[in-house]
């Protein structure tokens, strides 16, 4: 690998411009390409064998329109009533123009009898429920925007007008510029602080935005071949931009390197890239393979998101090992222009604050180790109260129109109308359908604004297939149930739905335990001794079986990730010992942070500094996904520690000495590497989705304490009381292994060069 690597490097530095072209020209066309497709985001909600999923499957076969979901354009009087003469026509208006626009199916006014349950009490507040002719995923944001346009009309005549559903989360989009400007701009100032040059730092900033762009358009263009999720691209923005920085932080430091070690200029970035590069491309690899093995949890949602995301770690593997080395060629000698500082030894300094630490860490491993414990157990006991939930929409920036759809409805017609829980039910044999039966009525207490609309032919609860009284009858007496809607029955007469509507909303612990309290009692009672069957769907429930999906998968995606790195360490440091105290160690970060994730959005600790209300549930993927990531950013810095000592350990150094050595040429670029991601991640705090808030804190406080107590307390501890017991392997594993070198100094002893120290700390020459 060391000798492709060094290889490629040079290839890139002799032909510089040619690369740094080929760059500019794939970002720009993909940036164009994707411009022109525009974006196409899907939350795929698909869940094969969930209760969910076979109502939805139901739907479709005799309801196609239903299995795409509604959406409420909410109009709202500030003044009189919308029955008044004045109000009236517009609304009439805007439900005509919205039932005309492209990929609508049908539309349902408040001011009809279908619609009657749509309009408030008061007369002043109702909605369209616009039913959808494709699937939400299939609408891009224009097209979605376009739908609500259409109701222009209530806008002029004076209608504040929302929307909520998917249409309205389709257009209410939080934007992340500040938050990528802000994690940018402190990687800037760490980067000038830590080479100690302006053009210097960047350098791996030009690498890293570029890498993003083209990032962000390959997942754009992705969208419109797979069902991409929403948060995907901004997820991807935060990766991207964290390990794009930090990897080009490690190649420019080496290069630094090898210059003050009066290495050629073209050499000392060839050997930067095949050395610290190495580095970065197993870092990446470890990463990459963390994200993919999300797999394994068989959810296409979570699967997605994983592959996106390694996608953004991919490409700035390729931009570390390709267009670093091309950058720094073109830059020359001028890497050293506009010095912000004087230049850093080439050595680690064996005096001063750090060399303390290191020293202290050493002497007294066991009261180290019992203070990591000390800060890392307590964070972790939040954790034990867990609980996964859905997305809320009530926890949306005000100024999106999602929300203030979302307190209108709330308001106005009760939280629970904000997701109505969709039973889908499939009869054995043709249902008794009275003569009487009429066709698109909607009546009062069943307007549906997520799963169902009006359409198909409604049985009379009071004079229909028994079968289905009873069940509408059972679930509307079921203890969280505000109301039910008009059964909807198929000309077949072999398939019938109807609304649920909660009390409470879609993303309350009371509305999971009315989903579970409705499949696990109330159906089966009603299904007993018949031959019907009957699923409770619609987007809540959806939420409610994956968050049942992913806490059934989390043990075995822990435990796939484990074995992988734990595999991928013994080839690298062939020892048992280290690998295994690894696991651990992540573990325990990975543990403080959920805990503190708990805390602070779960309890609602600290919640206003965030830009919260309160309280607000824990995404169900959020923690699935964030130990994918953390654990293979963990290895980063494990590998990068542990080379160091492994590497004094080969020069004679005794077990203590090596630990010491290896803290002080880590300590700095493990820092700064930190640090940079802290900012980055932490940036998206102010991203007003409060799932991406969840990312943005978990993410920031696992790195934060794994590259403090973790890296530079914890594990320098255990192993100096582990002594020579973390080089131990078995005989027969070190005779089978491959002999894997992750920075490759057998390259250079092969080539009379004389081989390089890994040392972290910036000489800044």
């Amino acid at each position: 690998m060391t000798g492709a690597l060094y290889g490629l490097a040079k290839a890139c530095v002799r032909h510089r411009f040619v690369t740094l072209g080929l760059w500019l020209v794939v970002t720009i066309v993909l940036v164009s390409v994707s411009h022109s497709l525009g974006d196409n985001t899907n939350d795929n909600l698909s869940l094969p064998g969930t209760d969910s999923q076979r109502a939805t499957d139901t739907l479709a076969r005799s309801f196609p329109d239903q299995a795409n979901g509604t959406s409420p354009i909410v109009l709202h009087a500030h003044t009189g009533k919308l029955t008044d003469s004045n109000y009236a026509s517009a609304v009439s208006k805007a439900a005509a123009d919205v039932a005309k626009a492209p990929n609508v199916a049908s539309v349902t006014s408040p001011l009809t009898p279908q619609g009657a349950s749509a309009l408030s009490k008061d007369k002043a507040t109702g909605y369209l429920s616009v039913t959808l002719a494709v699937p939400p995923g299939e609408l891009s944001v224009d097209e979605a925007q376009a739908i609500i346009d259409s109701a222009h009309a209530a806008k002029q005549a004076g209608l504040e007008v929302e929307t909520g559903g998917q249409l309205g989360q389709k257009v209410s989009k939080p934007a992340t510029e500040s938050s990528e400007l802000i994690g940018i701009v402190a990687a800037m100032v760490i980067l000038t602080l830590t080479f100690g040059t302006v053009i210097s730092m960047l350098l791996p900033i030009l690498n890293a935005i570029l890498a993003l762009l083209s990032t962000l358009a390959i997942i754009r263009i992705l969208g419109h071949v797979i069902a991409v999720p929403t948060v995907a691209p901004t997820l991807a923005t935060m990766i991207g931009l964290g390990v794009g920085i930090d990897y080009a932080l490690f190649i420019v430091t080496r290069h630094f390197r090898g210059l003050s070690d009066g290495l050629d200029l073209d050499e000392s970035i060839a050997r930067a890239a095949a050395t610290s590069g190495g580095a970065v491309f197993f870092a990446g690899g470890t990463v990459t393979i963390a994200l993919v093995s999300l797999a394994v949890a068989a959810i296409p949602l979570v699967t997605t998101m994983g592959l996106m995301a390694a996608v953004a770690v991919v490409v700035a593997v390729l931009a570390a090992l390709t267009l670093l080395p091309a950058t720094l060629a073109i830059t020359g000698p001028h890497i050293n222009s506009l010095r912000v500082r004087a230049p850093q030894p080439s050595e680690p300094a064996r005096e001063g604050a750090s060399a303390r630490w290191a020293h202290a860490v050493a002497r007294h491993p066991l009261v180290g180790g019992l203070v990591a414990l000390a800060i890392l157990l307590p964070l972790t006991i939040p954790l034990l109260s867990l609980s996964l939930g859905q997305q809320d929409t009530a926890a949306l920036s005000t100024s999106t129109t999602a929300r203030r759809a979302y307190d209108l409805i709330s308001e106005n017609f009760g939280a629970g109308v904000n997701g109505p829980l969709l039973v889908a039910v499939s009869l054995g044999s043709p249902a008794q359908t009275p003569s009487t039966a009429t066709h698109g009525s909607n009546g009062a207490g069943g307007a549906s604004t997520g799963s169902s609309s009006s359409g198909g032919a409604q049985t009379d609860p009071r004079t229909g297939d028994p079968r289905l009284q009873t069940l509408q009858q059972d679930v509307a007496a079921t203890h969280g149930v505000a109301a039910v809607s008009p059964l909807q029955l198929d000309k077949a007469g072999t398939t019938a739905y109807f609304n649920a509507i909660a009390t409470t909303g879609p993303a309350e612990k009371a509305t999971e335990q009315l989903v579970e309290e409705l499949r696990s009692s109330t159906i089966p009672a009603a299904e007993r001794g018949t031959n019907m069957r009957a699923n409770v769907g619609g987007s809540t429930a959806g939420y409610v079986d994956l968050a049942s999906r992913i806490s059934e998968k989390l043990p075995l995606q822990i435990f796939v990730v484990i074995v992988l790195s734990f595999l991928l360490l013994i080839l690298s440091f062939r020892t048992m010992v280290v690998p295994a105290q690894a696991a651990i160690m992540n573990l325990l970060s990975i543990g403080a942070s959920y805990g503190v994730l708990t805390a602070v959005f779960q309890y609602g600790w600290l919640s206003s500094a965030i830009g919260l209300d309160g309280p607000v549930p824990i995404v169900s993927y959020v923690p699935l996904f964030m130990f994918a990531i953390l654990f293979g950013l963990s290895m980063d810095y494990e590998v990068f520690l542990v080379s160091q000592i492994q590497e004094h350990v080969h020069a004679g150094e005794d077990n203590r000495s090596s630990v010491i050595s290896g803290l002080l040429t880590s300590a700095r670029v493990i820092t700064a590497a930190a640090l940079i991601m802290v900012f980055v991640f932490g940036s998206f705090v102010l991203n007003g989705d409060p799932t991406i808030k969840q990312f943005g804190v978990g993410l920031a406080v696992a790195v934060a304490l794994d590259a403090t107590v973790v890296r530079c307390l914890l594990v320098p501890a255990l192993m100096v009381l582990m002594g020579k017991i973390n080089w131990w392997i078995p005989r027969w594993l070190d005779r089978s292994l491959p002999h894997v070198s992750i920075e490759g100094a057998e390259f250079f002893q092969s080539r009379d060069l004389a081989p390089e120290a890994e040392a972290e700390a910036v000489p800044g020459a």
